[in-house]
């Protein structure tokens, strides 16, 4: 039987595949830089082996499943395709294997994630379901009947999956390193739903979803009541959220979720819809819901002394939103304080605006330095240039960090997709030695 070799393991996506395919049986390895990945852990957990990159890794008998980040002239992708080896992207792998199960592609510009994890840990409820989620975790089990995965829109690379249903959750521009503009990432999202093959779901609020065209039945959700599945009465407190739901103008069940902020709402009536349509109880659904414990690096939350550390994924102005407003609805009253760092120079020049804007709802912003990404490792911009743009806001560099001290019982927002945790761990060891202001 053939060994898997991931090139780029460490990817967030390639560590989650890697995951699936041990747990089904499969001899899996890989290699990646040195640095540390919190992806990581979980292949440290099943002792796949992980290796520095070198041409000398590829030898006969391997399949190499190749990471969308690494170019085809990468050395061991050159020494692969020299030995005559089988050599396979990532997304293509992946869009020929799902075709075993009842696929759910679970796609937009924002919430992705912590839908597909959600979705995956409400079909585990009802029957063997193999998933794929973007924050590097995966699990395959050989009697799976359903396949949960998040269809990343970056470069189309959701163009290589024919699910059976889609989860659109919205379309946004992102990616300016890549998208024209809104109408050019749409097109991409149109492109995808001619390729569903039963059904999607999607978010009926979002007025670019609304013009989607496909060949299968589209049934919307929201909170719009011209929505087919619509979350009313919602009743907001700081363990959660309760709402009801109705499916075409007919009252169907009440639900509770016992995370923050109405994007929560909008995720599980996404997954309701999914499980309504695979005739999924509610019961079922209910008891999920109220066990499921999050994605990582979406909120999450550690308590230390008087402080409440968050730290969260959000990299946009809509993600950021978003999470302000859910540390506002569990915390009401406390300060909120925002530690944000930019996440590609192309991103925070496009949005430089929308930023301060969603900054701005938080009571104090700090600015931490851009981090510049494999894809684009420097700029003209600096954290000061968004700092700037948002009153009483201030830069800060990690060895600055202990201006954070000033405030105590505050609920502190680590927000970005580069490596802004280094910041909050700096902060964190501080508190820890009683450091004060």
């Amino acid at each position: 039987m053939t060994v898997y070799h991931f090139t780029g393991i460490k990817g967030s996506g390639m560590s989650s595949l890697a995951q699936i395919l041990h747990d089904t049986g499969y001899e899996v390895q890989g290699s990646d830089v040195d640095k540390y990945f919190f992806t990581e852990e979980p292949l440290k957990e099943r002792n796949i082996p992980v290796l520095p990159f070198d041409a000398a890794n590829i030898r006969e008998g391997l399949t190499i499943i190749a990471g969308n980040a690494f170019p085809d002239d990468h050395p061991e992708l050159v020494r692969a395709h020299e030995m005559g080896l089988d050599v396979i992207r990532y997304h293509e792998f992946l869009g020929t294997y799902i075709d075993s199960f009842v696929s759910v592609a679970v796609t937009g510009s924002h919430g992705k994630t912590s839908t597909t994890g959600l979705l995956a840990h409400v079909l585990a409820g009802y029957g063997p379901t193999s998933y794929l989620i973007g924050d590097g975790t995966g699990k395959g089990d050989p009697d799976a009947k359903f396949f949960a995965l998040e269809a990343c829109e970056y470069k189309r690379h959701f163009l290589a999956y024919d699910p059976d249903y889609a989860i659109m959750t919205n379309i946004d521009f992102d990616h300016p390193d890549y998208f024209a503009d809104v109408d050019d990432v749409f097109d991409a999202f149109q492109e995808m739903a001619y390729k569903v093959r039963k059904c999607i779901i999607a978010c009926g609020d979002d007025e670019q979803l609304q013009r989607i065209q496909a060949n299968v039945p589209v049934v919307y959700y929201g909170f719009s009541p011209e929505n087919d599945f619509v979350a009313h009465n919602l009743q907001r407190s700081e363990t959660g959220t309760t709402f009801d739901v109705r499916v075409r103008n007919e009252a169907y069940q009440s639900f509770h979720v016992p995370q923050p902020g109405d994007h929560a709402v909008l995720n599980a009536l996404a997954v309701i819809s999914l499980c309504k349509y695979e005739n999924i109880p509610a019961d079922i659904i209910q008891d999920r819901l109220d066990t499921f414990g999050g994605v990582k690096r979406r909120f999450t939350e550690s308590v230390i002394g008087s402080r409440v550390i968050i730290d969260d994924y959000a990299h946009h102005p809509t993600e950021i939103r978003a999470t302000i407003q859910s540390a506002r609805q569990k915390y009401p009253g406390r300060e909120l304080v925002a530690i944000f760092q930019p996440h590609t120079f192309s991103r925070t020049a496009k949005f430089m605006d929308e930023f301060a804007d969603s900054l701005s709802t938080a009571d104090e912003v700090y600015i931490a330095e851009i981090f510049g990404s494999a894809r684009e490792q420097n700029g003209d911009l600096k954290a000061e240039d968004l700092a700037e743009k948002i009153d009483g806001s201030r830069a800060i560099h990690v060895d600055e960090v202990d201006q954070l001290l000033a405030h105590e019982n505050a609920v502190l927002l680590f927000m970005g997709a580069g490596d802004v945790q280094k910041y909050e761990k700096a902060f964190t060891e501080l508190v820890k030695d009683g450091k004060t202001a």
